[in-house]
């Protein structure tokens, strides 16, 4: 008889779920769907629960979402099995055959089994209990039982001590993604501005017993009708975005991880318009609604929980008048009438000046926020073009305190994307670069805020040369408007920094600014990706590299700023990115090109000299006899001591002065002074595959290779230093560096041959957005060796995998500039040899080259 019960439930309940799932892809009413999901299973739980032949005085609840009243098609159904009094034996028995039957009909339970005396303790001590028994359902059994529960719930309930809970919690949840509903890959149902935040309102004006849904808020006076609406609506779309998600998935699934995305935009009919550069994917369109939803809902949502705190603490609201138009009521900033912005629109960038003058403020009332949303359509052209408003604008920009938050709080309420209408065309925009982790308007605020922190001295010690140059930099506020438009032409196809400028141009013009700082502003706009690349991918050492690149920026100042808008935009694409190796390179190249602009000759005479000299002192200091370099540098050439730095030079002389003749590799490793990673150096009788056999052990060990030197002595040997870095190193870096000495000074004296390089795994980013390696190989200025560029998606053994090849073409390696960016790398090697001669030979490499790229 079980047996044919079970068969009969779960036939019910299959046959329920399809019907249920074909009419959702038919008519895409999500409510719809949870709604009949949840009928079905209460029609199975109820049949369950009678042929469990509980006691009388029990009864099965539901509770959480599926106390709601919503199922989603793989979520869990919570349930709590209502006791009279502790069971005895009997009833154990037949609780542990109801459970069992639930899950053998496939059911996802989530299940407790508790008395009232019991419900009423656990939701003293947890939040969550007292959470999910707020949205509690009878299911079927005993209606006083539950009656009881509810009436001892409703009593023990204190609805402010809930309201703190709950906001506090929310506060957690938002710190665990980053404070930003912007994220790539957002959580539709726990990120902020998603459905979670939505059932926060609801809870917490149902515990103060203000309201129960949308509409009542709305009767009740604590938003308005148009905002009800707005929010039925984006819960709306939420909760179609999670049903597909769940039914794409095959499981429970709330993130919108990119490879989803476009399957999920395609279902709801969204599709890619445009091609090549100006192809827009379905996926975006799909994202930008979410972000401006997530948006809404969050300024919804900071109005209501002020209204509802309003009503359960009565707080005292004494104004304190701060101007004719605005007050401050309770430590926040309030209109001092509800048409302020309605009769005077430049109010509404008045507020945030406001703001900035006073930073004791916490934020702004409802009443303000609510009417801020509602008048900000009124920022239109005419608003744009009087004087007064952009010189309101500027103002804010020139603030000593508080800028970055203004920002941020203009975007959330859509002011700063009105103001600058080309902004407003970023708001929300993915970047599928593989670096970039946030969206367009959100990395442009980053990077606004990296430049504040250097202004800052509580930050002083993250960046001290950015902080210190900001100091002596007059009118920082410019490099704000340089970072504001950097990025801002994004997405229009083309050169983003060449239509960047337009835009930067005409806002200086039309805020009159001066033609010098106009200039400056343009300059930052058309070159923000100049310094980086010359820094990554060009020969530092190359007196020509840096005669050109002190031509492009022209003086002290454009440099100044050019360099701290650079540190400000790779912090601020992603926390993988930038690095302590990184941050070498363009502080190398500030200073080098800073003496170039100062009238010093930058000659590789003069900087050998400067080399030698500072490696020398370092060399008295380690009590070595002064002659003890001569025998080690009289074998190197002038190459050796331009790309590498004095205390790299003292280091490896030390290291080396006694073992010129080795028959044996020297491995040498020490802590990077750079103060991230490892170097390691290698001295051994030179060997054509050598580069690839090093790179091979580092394959092995995980190890990260950021920068190699690649050199060969007079007398034969080879002299190469890599820069290499692994997560673990700080925790025991002393093992690491005798673990790398001996194991591949025994691999180079073993000369095993070497293994085949592996083809590795994409990661899963990589794999969504495949990348279109590239391989350019074309001779220097000089035509003395030749620049190899390669462009591909990271992957383990990637460098390894080039080395084989370059080993097989018999191509010297000089120089190896490793470019990470994210899940994409841009390498430039500089090489030689015979074989480069030959053209047929160099697409051979060329072909070969972009074969081993591929996974």
């Amino acid at each position: 008889m079980k047996q044919q019960l079970r068969e009969q439930l779960k036939r019910q309940l299959k046959a329920d779920r399809q019907v249920v799932i074909a009419a959702f892809e038919a008519d895409g009413k999500p409510e719809k769907l949870l709604r009949s999901l949840r009928h079905s299973v209460d029609a199975v739980l109820a049949g369950a629960w009678q042929a469990a032949a509980l006691p009388a005085d029990t009864a099965l609840v539901g509770v959480g979402g599926y106390g709601r009243g919503e199922l989603f098609p793989y979520s869990d159904v919570d349930l709590l099995i209502l006791l009279s009094h502790a069971p005895d034996a009997a009833t154990r028995e037949k609780l542990e055959g109801l459970v069992q039957l639930l899950w053998d009909l496939g059911l996802e339970i989530g299940h407790s089994i508790r008395t009232v005396d019991e419900c009423m303790s656990e939701s003293r001590a947890d939040i969550t209990v007292q959470t999910s028994l707020l949205e509690a359902r009878l299911v079927c059994g005993d209606a006083a039982l539950f009656a009881e529960l509810q009436r001892r719930y409703r009593e023990a309930l204190d609805p402010q001590a809930f309201f703190h809970a709950k906001t506090a919690e929310m506060r957690q949840r938002h710190a665990k993604y980053e404070d930003t509903a912007f994220s790539l890959e957002p959580n539709c149902k726990e990120s902020p501005g998603g459905l979670r935040d939505l059932q926060v309102i609801l809870w917490v004006a149902k515990a103060a017993g203000l309201a129960s849904s949308w509409r009542t808020l709305a009767t009740g006076g604590l938003i308005t009708q148009t905002e009800a609406r707005q929010l039925m609506e984006k819960e709306r779309a939420f909760k179609d975005i999670r049903v597909r998600l769940h039914l794409h998935a095959g499981r429970r699934e709330d993130r919108l991880v990119f490879d989803v995305q476009t399957a999920i935009a395609e279902s709801v009919g969204l599709q890619a318009t445009g091609s090549g550069v100006h192809m827009r994917r379905a996926s975006e369109y799909l994202m930008q609604r979410y972000y401006w939803a997530a948006k809404t809902v969050t300024q919804l949502n900071t109005i209501l929980l002020q209204n509802i705190e309003n009503r359960l603490f009565a707080q005292a609201s004494e104004a304190v008048a701060i101007n004719p138009r605005f007050n401050e009521v309770n430590g926040l900033i309030d209109i001092s009438a509800d048409n302020t912005f309605a009769q005077n629109p430049s109010a509404m960038l008045e507020i945030f000046l406001l703001m900035t003058a006073h930073p004791e403020l916490k934020g702004m009332t409802a009443r303000a926020t609510r009417a801020l949303w509602h008048e900000r359509f009124k920022i239109d052209a005419a608003f744009r073009q009087d004087p007064a408003n952009r010189a309101l604008f500027l103002r804010i920009l020139q603030a000593p305190v508080g800028v970055i938050h203004a920002l941020r709080r203009m975007n959330d309420l859509s002011i700063l994307g009105r103001y600058l209408p080309n902004f407003r065309r970023i708001v929300g925009q993915m970047q599928h670069d593989l670096f970039h982790v946030y969206t367009v308007d959100q990395h442009i605020l980053m990077v606004v805020r990296n430049m504040r922190r250097f202004t800052m001295p509580e930050h002083a010690h993250e960046y001290p040369f950015c902080s210190q140059l900001m100091a002596n930099f007059a009118q920082p506020w410019l490099l704000y408007v340089g970072a504001l438009f950097h990025d801002i032409a994004k997405g229009r196809g083309g050169d983003h920094s060449k239509l960047g400028t337009v835009d930067a141009a005409q806002f200086c013009h039309e805020h009159g600014m001066a033609a010098e700082d106009s200039a400056l502003v343009v300059f930052l706009v058309e070159n923000h990706l100049t310094m980086s690349q010359v820094a990554q991918k060009q020969d530092l050492s190359d007196p020509d590299v840096i005669q050109a690149f002190a031509k492009v920026v022209r003086d002290e100042r454009h440099l100044t700023a050019l360099y701290l808008l650079t540190v400000a935009d790779i912090r601020g694409t992603s926390p993988k990115v930038w690095n302590a190796w990184k941050g070498k390179l363009l502080e190398d190249l500030y200073r080098i090109t800073l003496r170039v602009l100062g009238g010093e000759p930058h000659s590789a005479d003069r900087e050998l000299k400067n080399r030698q000299q500072e490696a020398l002192a370092t060399l008295r200091l380690y009590g070595l006899p002064p002659d003890a370099h001569e025998a080690l540098w009289q074998q190197l050439d002038v190459a050796y001591f331009l790309r590498h730095d004095a205390s790299d030079i003292a280091w490896q002389t030390r290291s080396l002065c006694d073992r010129l003749n080795s028959d044996k590799p020297v491995v040498k490793c020490r802590l990077a002074p750079i103060g991230e990673g490892l170097q390691v150096a290698v001295y051994t009788p030179d060997q054509p595959d050598l580069f690839a056999r090093i790179c091979s052990y580092f394959d092995r060990k995980n190890f990260s290779i950021l920068d190699a030197k690649i050199h060969t002595t007079r007398h034969g040997y080879a002299l190469d230093t890599f820069l290499v870095t692994e997560q673990n190193f700080a925790k025991s870096y002393r093992d690491i560096i005798s673990l790398i000495e001996h194991e591949l000074g025994e691999l180079l004296l073993s000369q095993a041959p070497l293994p085949p390089p592996g083809k590795g795994r994409l990661s899963r980013l990589s794999r969504t957005f495949p990348f279109q390696p590239t391989v350019d190989l074309r001779p220097d200025e000089r035509g003395q060796y030749y620049l190899l560029s390669i462009a591909a998606n990271d992957r383990t053994g990637l460098l390894y995998a080039i080395a084989t090849v370059l080993t097989k073409y018999r191509v010297n390696l000089h120089t190896a500039k490793i470019m990470t960016l994210g899940e994409r790398v841009e390498d430039v090697f500089l090489v030689d040899g015979a074989t480069l001669n030959n053209a047929r030979n160099q697409i051979l490499l060329e072909t070969d080259l972009l074969d081993a790229l591929k996974v």
